[in-house]
Parts: C-alpha cells; structure tokens; sequence
C-alpha cells in the first residue's frame, strides 16, 4: 500500500511539474507532453493551411477572425464578436491554450502574439505560444493531422481587461508623461518615415518613440525567440526605469505583439500596454495629432515615388 502510495504521489508531482513548466513560450516537446493533458491547440493560420495538415487535434482559429476591418485591421473587435469566437471554440477560464502559428517567419510570431494577448485580456491565465510554430512541429519530427477538429461550444462570457491595452486617448495622455515609453516595433524603415501601411493617412512614428524592431528579437532567420539572455540584451536600448510603463505599437498592433510578449511575458515588465490600432489608428483621427520622423510634403512625394519603383520596377527599397 505504502508503494503503491509513493507512485500515485510521484505521478501527481510529475504531472504538475509538467503543467508547471508550461510557460508562456513552449518549445514542440513540450507541447507534445501538454496534449495528452488536454491543452487546446488553436491553429492560427488560414483555413486551406489548417486542412492541407496541422498539429493533432488542433482546433482552426484563423487568424483573420481576430482583426478589425481592412482600414483599420488592428482596432479591438467588439466583445460580442470575440464571446462568439471563443464560445465557437470551446473555451472557457479553465482551458489551457497554445497558440500554433504557420512558422514562416517572425511575422507570423506576431499573429500568434496577438491572438495570446486578445486572450489574456479575455481572461484567460493558463496560455502559450508554440515557438517555431507549426514548422518547429514539423522540424522535431513530431506527428501531423489533416482531420478538421471541432470543439463542444462553450457558454463562457467573457469580459474584456483593459490592464494591457492602450488606446488612443491614453496614449495621446501619455505624450506629457516622462514615466511613458512608447516603443516603435517597426522596421526602421517605418520609424524613419520612408515607409507606411497601406491605410496609414501619414509617415512617421509617435513623438518621443524608441525603435525596437521585432525582428530582432528572433533567431536569424527563424521565427523561434532568442534566449531570455538575448532578449534582455536587444531590450537594453531602451534604458528600461522602474516605475514606467510602456506602450508597443506598430502599424496595426501586430508586430507589437511581439514586443509586448516579450516585454511582458517572458522578461516580467509589469505594465506593458499594446496600442491595439497603433499608427494607422493615429493617423486616422479627426484631429491631427503629434508626429515625429513625419517627412516634409516633398520628402513625402519623393519616398511615395522610390516605393511605387521598387513595387513596379523591382529598384532599392528607399
């Protein structure tokens, strides 16, 4: 009786220590421990990506089903759109979620980041992402599905947090507060002014801005994240205070998902905030507001002149 006590014991504790491991980033051994306990696997990628083979009993939860409208993708959907979408998979405060992106590149990493942070705010606690994604999967040699999976719906009503969003209102505020650093997670490119999305009304970055460019927080050409030690390398360029908090944003609030995800999850900031329209929402208000890197109106004619060349001829990049 005594032993057969110490191995139901040693069982449990193996099993907690394992759910304990699972940290907000997982590696595909680790998910492959987790699926056996019952972790929700939502399969970000699109539909025909999800149908030609995805990770076993994976639920499909396109990415796109995420985002706002196409002039403003990155705005927050509304809570009754996003109570539908979380009820449609089956999930409740209890479900232990990864989210899988394709694995293409760091772009991807950011939808993945996005999906984790519209799901923490939902109220979510017990949530990952698989690093690599689905190509990592594939890489350890792990097994694939091409069965579609359909969750039993849930009747869970979630309720939004804004602990980890900033608006555009709070971040106009924040333009007149020293302890607010508001972090540009664009390529230079873009910081710089030479670039802007496509339903962006102006060039430039928010005043005062720092660049970090998400891409650099991931291994060379691998949408898999430096170590904890790099990380905290690349973050050091933004000279990181007690007391502050910092606001990520990008064009739509995509790639400063990764930011945040770091910034957050994985180096411990307490209050990091996630500009969910970023710059095409800034630039979209009735009111002009503040600008910096904001090229003059002949700079502007000359980048738009370099860009349409490099779309259509295939010259430099500006």
């Amino acid at each position: 009786m005594r032993f057969l006590f110490r191995s139901l014991l040693l069982c449990l504790t193996g099993l907690a220590g394992t759910a304990l491991a699972a940290g907000p980033l997982l590696s595909p051994r680790q998910l492959q421990d987790l699926l056996p306990q019952g972790a929700v696997v939502l399969d970000i990628s699109d539909a025909p990506a999800y149908a030609l083979q995805h990770i076993p009993g994976a639920l499909s939860a396109p990415y796109g089903r995420w985002r706002g409208p196409a002039d403003n993708p990155g705005a927050l959907l509304p809570l009754a759109r996003l109570t539908q979408l979380v009820q449609e998979l089956g999930l409740s405060p209890a479900s232990r979620v990864v989210v899988a992106h394709s694995g293409a590149d760091a772009t991807d990493f950011g939808a993945a980041a996005r999906v984790y942070w519209t799901l923490k705010s939902l109220g979510l606690h017990q949530l990952s992402i698989l690093d690599g994604g689905l190509a990592g999967w594939k890489q350890a040699g792990l097994p694939l599905d091409k069965q579609p999976h359909r969750a039993q719906p849930s009747q869970w009503q979630p309720q939004f947090s804004p602990r980890w969003l900033a608006t555009r209102e709070q971040v106009r505020a924040g333009l007149d507060q020293a302890q607010v650093l508001r972090v540009d997670s664009r390529p230079a490119r873009f910081y710089e002014g030479r670039l802007a999305h496509g339903a962006a009304r102006a060039r430039g970055t928010l005043p005062g801005a720092i660049n970090l460019d998400s891409e650099l927080l991931f291994e060379l050409e691998r949408p898999v994240l430096l170590d904890k030690a790099a990380l905290q390398d690349e973050t050091e360029r933004l000279n990181l205070a007690e007391g502050q908090t910092i606001v990520t944003f990008c064009n739509t609030g995509h790639w400063a998902a990764t930011d945040w995800f770091v910034l957050s999850e994985l180096l411990g900031r307490p209050d990091v905030r996630l500009y969910d329209g970023s710059m095409v929402d800034w630039t979209q208000s009735p009111t002009p507001l503040p600008m910096s890197n904001e090229p003059g109106r002949w700079q502007q004619l000359r980048y738009t002149a370099l860009n349409w060349a490099h779309r259509n001829l295939g010259t430099a990049a500006p």
